[in-house]
Formats: C-alpha cells, structure tokens, sequence
C-alpha cells in the first residue's frame, strides 16, 4: 500500500486516461450502435445489408487490430487526427488528448458499436409490431416511428445487455495502452518493472480499482433499470 500512496498521483493520471477513453468512446458508440441499428431493421435493403456486414465484420475482428489499424494504417491513406491536441489539466497532472489518444478512442468506439447495434437490435425486436404498424398508419415517416415508438422502449427493454456492452469497453481500453495512450495497464506495467518484489500487491491493487469501476456501472445500470421498470 506504500507503493501505492508513493504513486498515487501517476495512477489517478492513468486511471483519469482510462475513464475518458471509456467515455469518449462509450458515447460515441451509443451514438454510432444506434444508427446501425435502425439500419438493420429499416426499409432499405442497402442500409440493411451494409448494416450487417458493418457487425458481422466488426464483430470477428481482434480489437487489438481495429484499434492498429486506425493507429498505424489509417496515416497511409491519410486518415490523420493529427487536428486534435488538447490538455486538460487536473489535480494530478495533465491530460493530453492527441492523435494517439483520438486513433484509440476511434477504435473502441467502431468496435463496440457493433456490440451496442445487436443489443439494441434485440430490443427493437421486442417491440410489438403492431405498435410500429399503427405509428405508420397515422402517417409517421420510418424516422418518426424509429424514434418516437420503437427507439424509446428498445433502450428501455436493452439497458442490462448495453450496460454489459459498456462494462466490457471499460476493461478493453487496456489495449489502448499497447499503443502509447498512458492509462491505468501502462502505468500498472511501469510500476511492476521498477517494482518486481511487488508485483502481486501491484496487481490485485489495480484489480480491484478496475472492480469498483466496473461497479459503479453495475450500481447505475441496476438504479437506470428499476426507475425505467418503475416508470
């Protein structure tokens, strides 16, 4: 525990990395889960059809290589985020938002989509389709019904999947830290090499901040889901 208080505010700096990958890309992902949804189960058979292939391949690729190839592939065919150089300050440091930074963020966040489009396609699913039958029949166009009707009550009938979705992005943004993006894996990493006689104590350490995190998302999905149930 002495390592850790000696330490204290390297690991709050890589932990702050790791919670603001997983927010970018969490919102991004709902953002992104959502349109591929209703293209899965919209009225056009291109949509529909690009729609699959965007999971299905999504979905059977390595993360580690999604997330490679925005970093490394991408600048070849000038696919570039070099735009993108903000600092943040905070208590413990500064937190710098650049390219690498942005190049992961884009990864986890076209990664998880595809994960975010399933569940919610099981909630659209879910909606009585007589529901979406009678929004058309007073004249709302396919946008209307999707997010008027359909939309709401998917999210409503998907929150534990998606909150499963958004707990496995919050342990993937570890492989952000094997291209440079200085979060909580990257620091726990240092730490073990200058510290060997430590390493277990290192590890459950981390461990267990990564288990309150994941708890703080399971006590808010459980607290979302039973004021939606009661509403």
């Amino acid at each position: 525990m002495e390592l850790f208080w000696e330490h204290r505010e390297a690991i709050a700096l890589a932990f702050a990395y790791t919670v603001l990958l997983f927010l970018f890309a969490g919102i991004g992902s709902m953002v992104l889960g959502t349109v591929l949804a209703a293209m899965r189960v919209g009225p056009i058979p291109v949509l529909r059809w690009a729609g699959t292939l965007y999971v299905h391949l999504v979905r059977n690729t390595p993360l580690v290589i999604v997330i490679i190839f925005f970093r490394i592939a991408a600048p070849k065919i000038d696919l570039k985020f070099n735009f993108v150089d903000v600092v943040i300050p905070t208590g413990v440091g500064d937190v710098r938002l650049n390219n690498i930074f942005t190049a992961c963020v884009v990864g986890l966040t076209i990664y998880t989509a595809a994960f975010v489009c399933e569940a919610l396609r099981s909630g659209v699913n879910a909606v009585p389709l007589g529901q979406a039958e009678a929004a058309r029949a007073i004249g709302l166009p396919f946008s209307g019904v999707m997010t008027q009707v359909v939309l709401p009550q998917a999210f409503r009938a998907t929150i534990p999947p998606l909150a499963n979705v958004q707990i496995a992005l919050l342990k993937n943004t570890t492989v952000a830290g094997a291209l440079g993006v200085a979060e909580a894996f990257v620091r726990m990493r240092l730490l073990i090499k200058n510290n060997p006689a430590e390493l277990w104590t290192l590890f459950i350490g981390f461990a267990l901040i990564f288990v309150i995190l994941v708890e703080v998302l399971s006590f808010i999905s459980h607290r979302l889901e039973r004021r939606v149930r009661v509403s």
